[in-house]
């Protein structure tokens, strides 16, 4: 029994231990094996998305940084994220993608990794972009400081993005499974209307997973 509309978000613990954080990968393990071992419409398909995604990545991302092999970290970042956020729309599913300790547990780490890769490699280019072309000299100072406060609040950004959206959907979710009565008049209205609106939200699901990704890559390559 949920004992409040936030109650859905609380990784339940049971022997001290928060399993729900686990179903996150269980996922992972129960992909068929047929995948991995011959050709099948499921890994064609897979095949396909990845292959666009990789033409996406590759336009997107600088020359200067785009390495072999780097847009396997957004195309791993976009499945991890599209996996989680669809089987958490399903009934008596833990939704981790909600939680900011989740997305921010991807964002920070990535960000960091671009922010010290680029100061390490192209530290012109950096002190450059803190100063755009044409600032006057009084508040080249101020520039700076809104240039790196920028920068520094782009991970929590995404972060935040992905998580609200995610938790908005599903209260919403919630409030309408609560009007649900078999001995109304108009249930079947209530029920189409839910249907729609878990039909949006895996839609949602998809395009967040794709937003994410993108926007790391796009920050990326813009500041450098």
């Amino acid at each position: 029994m949920m004992m409040s509309l936030f109650s859905m978000f609380d990784p339940t613990a049971i022997f001290s231990i928060q399993l729900n954080w686990f179903f996150m990968f269980i996922t992972f393990t129960i992909l068929p094996c047929l995948y991995w071992k011959s050709l099948s419409r499921t890994n064609l398909i897979f095949f396909l998305i990845f292959k666009n995604l990789n033409k996406e990545f590759s336009s997107l991302f600088n020359k200067n940084m785009l390495l072999k092999g780097t847009t396997l970290i957004m195309i791993a970042l976009f499945l991890l994220i599209l996996i989680n956020n669809m089987t958490s729309n399903y009934p008596y599913t833990f939704c981790c993608s909600a939680h900011l300790s989740f997305s921010l547990a991807l964002s920070l780490p990535i960000w960091t990794s671009i922010m010290l890769f680029l100061w390490l490699n192209l530290n012109k280019t950096m002190f450059a972009h803190l100063v755009p072309s044409g600032t006057p000299a009084m508040l080249m100072p101020l520039m700076v400081l809104i240039e790196l406060t920028s920068n520094f609040i782009r991970p929590m950004a995404l972060a935040v993005r992905l998580s609200a959206n995610l938790i908005a959907g599903h209260l919403l979710m919630a409030l309408l499974g609560n009007t649900l009565n078999l001995n109304s008049n108009i249930w079947i209205i209530i029920l189409a209307i839910q249907t729609m609106f878990l039909l949006f939200e895996l839609m949602v699901a998809m395009i967040q997973s794709y937003v994410f990704s993108v926007l790391m890559t796009l920050y990326s390559s813009e500041i450098s």
